[in-house]
């Protein structure tokens, strides 16, 4: 587990997911996608962790199984100390009062014929049958940085850094314990990110909030995050410390990733050196054997092909790193 399992909000425990392709001209017309393929990692309460990769390594689909708006192949999924794995949506109910979900386009998850008050009392209506006092929705507004004029605005007057606090404001309706942030400011201007991060850290601050912040830029996991995983085609490869991660990173993705990072000193950005990765990630429906980040890996050995690596204690510190052979970097002036 990524963390104590004594206080865990939320836990993953050997999480599988696979879908089944229809395959043209292939004996039997069938493959699995192994979108995810054995993930496990805890959450405490109050506790932010950042699970960071390229586009289509299953980020979401985490995040999906761990809403529970998928059911896992196999594995398990436990919420506030209760298996939630199987349970239908009329016993996840109850549950969804504190597990709420953000969106990473805040206009295609707003409806545009609601004005921004129903929107957010909406989540009321739904789970407690009864529409919430103006009151409420004004708190609620001003809560995520909003005016009260804005309740009777539709999303299109508003920009889009606007239009993503509603829904923040919507997630945070019913109090929730646990806020998924997919890709929370991604579709944002770059001027507008930086208000919406700050404003995520003030709520989690203030509102005692556990997320689990998905993203592929490492630089806005470092400033919402104590801890970060690495995944890499349906696997974690990589978890720890947020600073022992960014700044002593040992597995050859994790390493590529943050060198990848912005730095703003033109001292420190001359002495970095930038590790660029061959080849695409390989398909999900047919992975590499045993290592599945190999195809790509410069350190690469007979040993990779054949026996997958687990997750081991990294050379210092308290994460962990998936690789036969790992290498520790402790350069913060280049990869911080």
């Amino acid at each position: 587990m990524l963390n104590g399992e004594a206080q865990a909000l939320v836990k993953l425990e050997d999480v599988v997911m696979h879908y089944p392709v229809r395959m043209e001209g292939m004996v039997g017309g069938r493959r699995q996608l192994r979108a995810v393929d054995g993930v496990s990692f805890s959450i405490s309460e109050g506790e932010a962790l950042g699970l960071v990769g390229e586009s289509g390594c299953g980020k979401t689909t985490v995040a999906k199984l761990m809403m529970r708006l998928l059911t896992p192949t196999s594995g398990r999924v436990v919420f506030m100390g209760r298996d939630v794995t199987d349970l239908g949506r009329r016993e996840m109910r109850p549950l969804r009062h504190h597990m709420q979900i953000v969106f990473q386009d805040p206009f295609a998850s707003l409806n545009p014929g609601m004005k921004a008050a129903e929107i957010v009392a909406e989540p009321l209506v739904v789970h407690e049958g009864r529409r919430p006092e103006a009151a409420r929705v004004t708190e609620l507004l001003e809560l995520v940085g909003l005016h009260p004029g804005d309740a009777n605005k539709y999303p299109h007057e508003f920009s889009g850094g606007q239009r993503q606090r509603i829904s923040i404001a919507r997630a945070l309706a019913l109090r929730p314990k646990l806020l998924v942030l997919d890709e929370p400011v991604s579709a944002l201007d770059v001027s507008i990110q930086a208000q919406i991060i700050n404003l995520l850290i003030e709520l989690k601050q203030s509102l005692g909030l556990a997320y689990l912040f998905i993203a592929h830029d490492l630089s806005v996991v470092r400033h919402v995050c104590e801890r970060v995983a690495v995944m890499y085609l349906g696997r974690i490869v990589e978890w720890g410390d947020r600073e022992e991660v960014f700044n002593r990173p040992c597995h050859p993705y994790t390493q590529a990733l943050v060198s990848a990072v912005p730095v703003p000193e033109p001292a420190s950005r001359a002495e970095r050196s930038r590790i660029l990765l061959a080849g695409d990630v390989p398909s999900p429906l047919h992975p590499p054997s045993a290592c599945r980040f190999r195809t790509r890996c410069w350190k690469a050995q007979d040993l990779c092909s054949e026996e997958t690596p687990s997750l081991e204690h990294r050379l210092s510190g308290s994460g962990k790193a998936a690789c036969h052979f790992p290498e520790q970097l402790e350069s913060a002036t280049a990869y911080a």
